[in-house]
């Protein structure tokens, strides 16, 4: 490794903007021709090798994980992004500052084909709750410059923690522009909550080009499609702005899939979906900040784990896919063996939200968690893919929260395209019993088209559900500042994802504060 500042410095201080998408504006007025590899002339890129950018991940308070993957033709049909059938060695540096010259961490990392030369450096020995700037070299090549924020010092007392989280970022769904509007926050990371990408063809005209006609099954489909994602200028930009939280849904793998079971078992042999489920993580793994712990062994992938923020914010991340009971009928739903969690994820997370915890503690997972009664009148109709199928587990974890004094718990949900805002009560079925704990639900980035304010069966949702107290189906994110006393939440909306460029705006917020159970309207 060369001694510090031995990379090319900067030339002179680059704007937020500038630094995001990736150190120079070259990338996004280039934009795909540059991100294939090749300038508008033909000619090889400056950065022929990093057309996937850079990201970081799963902060601790002396480190983050930086990531990145050499591609110089990322749709290459074999899945290998153009590389050679040899490791590379990936140089990394991490300074103080965006020009590099504080450096205060730098090595290599072997970049080999067994993982589409993808880098996972698993940075320590950083300062707690700091700012630092990262960049990679490949030969002659220098990455974009990444923004990264290690976690604050366990016990600290924090001001503030400022983060978003978002999930459903469909390509052919539309444009990306909620990342980029993302990367324009003032955040300390990111919370990802599943289906990164979606392994279908499109159904219809897209509004963009989409890679491939046909559904993601092979090692090699699941490459080319995360690498088609990566090459989204703005998802670019919200990765190299702030750490990334990641955690997957169904469609990494197969819509509605449960534990070894796809969603259509009389079309797909157990066996075959099970080398699909094993391609699918490897994909997965290869283009996400994720630490070794979580390299995926055979068909399965370690994800459910806890990131701390002094005392202010404890994370429980939760995988609500790989050991689930099937999907049911309605007449099983309350089948109390049926498990979403399965027993040691379950144990874990009972143990852990047992304390000692964090001031408040948040549940990051996928599905819905309330009830949620869709249907008007005095029938009922359920989600069978969300814990409404999963009654008793629900209620048995709802209420461990109360018996354990859990402080604070705000359950965070992706998957249905919507925000939602809801109290979780100590018995759905009666309004008028206490409420114990908080969900605040985010609509996509771009999965289901442009949205609306309100959709047509959202009224008889509302009057059917006293507990849910907001609902909106634009797309966007959700934008969280936590104190001791509060914690705000902004929907943050765009009107359009068919076309680039829509301005961002805070369709409602709400305010959940200290000690009470519940948001209200800000």
């Amino acid at each position: 490794m060369p001694e510090a500042g031995a990379f090319p410095r900067s030339r002179g201080s680059l704007s937020r903007r500038q630094l995001l998408l990736g150190g120079a504006a070259g990338a996004g007025a280039l934009g795909a021709a540059a991100l294939l590899g090749r300038s508008t002339s033909g000619q090889p890129s400056v950065r022929a090798q990093f057309t996937l950018g850079v990201a970081s991940g799963d902060p601790l308070p002396d480190g983050v994980v930086l990531w990145t993957r050499l591609a110089p033709r990322p749709l290459a049909e074999d899945g290998r992004g153009g590389m050679p059938d040899r490791p590379v060695p990936v140089e990394w540096q991490v300074a103080d500052d965006e020009d590099f010259r504080q450096v205060v961490s730098e090595g290599t990392e072997l970049a080999g084909p067994e993982l589409a030369h993808s880098v996972h450096a698993e940075v320590s020995g950083l300062r707690p709750g700091a700012e630092y700037f990262y960049r990679f070299r490949a030969g002659s090549e220098i990455s974009p410059v990444g923004r990264t924020k290690t976690a604050p010092a366990p016990g600290a007392l924090l001001d503030r923690l400022a983060f978003a989280f978002t999930s459903c970022q469909s390509f052919a769904g539309g444009f990306f522009t909620a990342h980029g509007h993302m990367a324009e926050e003032d955040l300390d990371l990111v919370v990802q909550l599943g289906d990164y990408i979606y392994e279908g063809a499109p159904t219809s005209d897209p509004p963009r080009q989409h890679e491939g006609k046909g559904e993601a099954v092979s090692l090699d489909d699941y490459r080319r499609r995360h690498a088609q994602y990566k090459t989204d200028t703005d998802l670019q930009a919200c990765h190299g702005a702030f750490p990334w939280i990641v955690v997957f849904d169904d469609h990494e793998l197969n819509n509605n899939w449960a534990d070894e079971i796809p969603q259509d078992p009389q079309t797909q042999p157990q066996q075959a979906f099970l080398a699909r489920r094993a391609a699918a993580f490897q994909a997965y793994y290869e283009h996400l900040p994720l630490r070794r712990s979580s390299l995926p062994r055979g068909i399965d992938i370690q994800l459910y784990r806890r990131l701390s923020f002094g005392r202010l914010v404890d994370f429980h991340v939760l995988d609500t896919r790989q050991y689930r009971s099937d999907q049911a009928t309605d007449a099983q739903r309350t089948d109390p063996q049926r498990t979403l969690l399965g027993a040691e994820q379950g144990s874990w997370l009972r143990q852990s939200l047992a304390g000692p915890t964090a001031q408040w503690n948040v549940l990051a997972q996928q599905v819905f968690f309330s009830q949620r009664d869709q249907l008007a009148g005095p029938g009922t109709a359920f989600s069978n893919d969300a814990w409404d199928n999963y009654v008793a587990e629900r209620d048995s974890l709802r209420d461990h929260l109360v018996q354990a004094g859990t402080a604070n718990p705000v359950v965070l949900t992706g998957d249905v395209h919507a925000n939602y805002v809801c109290d979780v009560k100590a018995d759905f079925n009666d309004p008028t019993s206490a409420t114990v704990a908080t969900e605040l639900v985010g609509t996509s980035i771009s999965s289901g088209g442009d949205g609306q304010d309100i959709g047509p069966d959202d009224e008889a949702q509302l009057g059917e559900n006293a507990h849910i107290k907001f609902v909106n189906r634009n797309r966007g994110y959700v934008r969280n500042t936590v104190t001791a006393t509060d914690w705000t939440v902004d929907f943050r909306v765009v009107d359009s994802v068919s076309r680039r460029g829509a301005p961002i705006r805070t369709r409602t917020s709400f305010v959940i504060e200290d000690g009470r159970p519940g948001a209200q309207p800000a």
